[in-house]
């Protein structure tokens, strides 16, 4: 049995009913969820300190409670913090806990380095300031934000009411753009499923935070990703 602990934003109602449907196939992998709070995705100093280190180590010790074999992250403050800040973080809740870590940030990091890509079209439900961090961190890293698309929210809530096919519209058109990945970054928006459809009509991988949040915390605990069939070309890389 190979027991996953997410850490997951308060406010989020997506990615839980989102991984448990990624694994429903799975035949030994489980999930367990521990929440701190998050409402809000600002760069304010207010949202900002949603995302301090003590309320996301208290949290990864109530996962550790339950032996879970990976920690992962599910949240993408980190693209707009910096990817230091995910590094920093997993070295804490190990050293916390003597259990491995993920983060989506650092997943989305190193499926665009496996795909080797350079062009990813950001699909995110956040503010124009938010967004531009994104964009300057990640083209910092040599991945390149060619095309955009965002929602313009703040309420953490909201983003889980974006209808699917709005999200749809978005990644068809950083696509249509010149992307060489869709990267949908946020784990409270509704991407996952739309996954193996949109990479079959666009002919181009599609990475889903929810999805590549999981992928991580698979092999930050030592299992293959392959066992999640039929969910993306994430799974089989």
């Amino acid at each position: 049995m190979i027991r996953l602990g997410m850490l997951t934003p308060s406010s989020n109602t997506r990615l839980e009913p989102a991984t448990a449907a990624l694994l429903r196939d799975a035949d030994g992998i489980t999930a367990h969820f521990s929440r701190f709070r998050v409402t809000e995705i600002t760069l304010s100093a207010a949202g900002l300190g949603q995302f301090d280190e003590a309320p996301i180590l208290a949290a990864s010790r109530l996962l550790a409670d339950a032996k879970v074999d990976a920690i992962a992250w599910n949240g993408t403050s980190a693209a707009w913090l910096g990817f230091p800040r995910d590094e920093a973080l997993c070295a804490r809740i190990t050293d916390a806990t003597g259990i491995p870590a993920a983060t989506a940030v650092l997943g989305f990091r190193e499926a665009f380095t496996r795909v080797a890509i350079r062009r990813v079209g950001l699909v995110t439900p956040y503010t124009g300031d938010v967004q531009e961090k994104i964009r300057a961190n990640w083209g910092a890293a040599g991945f390149d934000c060619t095309a955009e698309r965002h929602c313009g929210l703040s309420d953490n809530f909201s983003f889980a009411e974006v209808p699917e096919d709005e999200v749809a519209a978005m990644a068809r058109a950083v696509a249509a753009e010149g992307a060489e990945a869709v990267a949908i970054v946020c784990t409270n928006m509704a991407g996952t499923a739309l996954v193996e459809t949109l990479e079959a009509e666009l002919g181009i991988p599609v990475f889903d935070s929810i999805a590549v949040t999981l992928w991580a915390a698979l092999r930050a605990a030592g299992t293959d990703p392959g066992r999640i069939a039929g969910q993306g070309r994430l799974f089989r890389l």
